[in-house]
């Protein structure tokens, strides 16, 4: 789950940089919100029902 938000953090940040020109610092907030979930799923790993 964590991993699917990070592609979907990084292709929002890849989009609002190239296409519509976000100010930098949404731009930024995006990009460590995908850092973020990427070490929770590596941290994370998986877990047993």
């Amino acid at each position: 789950m964590f991993l699917i938000l990070a592609l979907v953090l990084v292709i929002l940040w890849i989009g609002g940089f190239t296409v519509m020109h976000i100010s930098s610092f949404a731009i930024h907030i995006l990009l460590i919100f995908a850092v973020i979930s990427i070490i929770m799923h590596f941290v994370g790993g998986r877990r047993s029902v």
